[in-house]
């Protein structure tokens, strides 16, 4: 072989070279691709299956309210979802559910002043009306934290402050009617009527044992978390309350969460629209969409 035709081989190598490393390096980039859409759905599928069995399982809606024409924002969209616990948790395994928090066989029969018994408007830590504050207002009490007046929306079917949702804001006297449980009626069983103090809902001789535990999905710069209330002292204050729950990451690179709530009105049940979007570090992104009805099962 004359040195020329060496040359000329060893030339036409390594075009052959180059021409299969571009392929081996398109290869892995697509196979990097397929691995991070992959992880990317994964870990989609996982946050969107939480919240929609929550929002199934639940028995209330907490977040988000209905619009309120008085503002100038739009309470229904959010990037924050909350419901009452539901009542297949049980994390101490005494059986009886979380939500139960007074033992009794009955759920949030008797709520306290503060409905989630955080002492601290609305949810704790959240922005529950969506103007941009987080726990703002002149009373622990004001569950929607529309710097109202606490207590102004008992439990009794009726939009009672105009802001077009209905029982968001009750009193320790959960239906405002006056009377211990319900007027006129022996709600305990126990042979009397309207007996003890009028925060006694149930009617037992104990007032605000059994109130809301929120179960939160919310945003950490681009983490979805989810907040799960326990039935310890999980603060270290001395009591159970609202303060008392453990948070983990459900998603990481989400860069969108929208939550819509739909009111159907006419008694049918109200709707949540869930949209994620998870993007990866290397730019590719899955969405997920899902629209359920609260209290729904499964």
């Amino acid at each position: 072989m004359t040195l020329i035709e060496m040359l000329i081989t060893l030339v036409i190598g390594a075009m052959i070279l180059t021409a299969l490393g571009g392929v081996v390096y398109q290869g892995l980039q697509f196979h990097a691709a397929a691995i991070e859409r992959n992880e990317l759905s994964l870990n989609g599928h996982f946050a969107m299956e939480r919240m929609v069995t929550a929002l199934r399982d639940t028995r209330l809606l907490l977040l988000p309210f209905n619009d309120n024409d008085s503002t100038a924002w739009d309470e229904s969209v959010r990037n924050v979802l909350a419901v009452s616990l539901p009542l297949s948790t049980n994390l101490d395994h005494d059986g009886f559910p979380d939500a139960d928090d007074d033992r009794d066989g009955l759920v949030d029969e008797d709520l306290p002043n503060g409905r989630t018994k955080d002492l601290t408007p609305g949810i704790y830590l959240i922005d529950d009306d969506g103007d941009g504050s987080i726990d703002e207002g002149t009373s622990n009490f004001d569950d929607d934290e529309n710097n109202s007046i606490a207590n102004e929306d008992p439990i009794n079917g009726l939009d009672d402050d105009n802001d077009n949702t209905i029982d968001e804001d009750p009193g320790s006297d959960m239906n405002g009617d006056g009377c211990p449980g319900i007027c006129g009626v022996d709600d305990d069983g126990d042979g009397q009527i309207d007996e003890g103090d009028t925060a006694d809902d149930d009617e037992d001789g104990f007032v605000d044992e059994d109130w809301y535990n929120p179960l939160v999905f919310y945003m950490d710069n681009t983490t979805l978390k989810e907040r799960t209330p326990v039935p310890w002292d999980e603060d270290g204050n001395g009591n159970v309350g609202g303060r008392d729950f453990i948070s983990s990451d459900i998603a990481d690179n989400v860069s969108l969460f929208r939550v819509e709530r739909i009111s159907r009105g006419n008694g049918r049940a109200t709707l949540v629209d869930i949209t994620l979007e998870l993007t990866g570090p290397n730019g590719d992104t899955i969405t997920l969409h899902s629209r359920t009805r609260v209290g729904g099962g499964s």
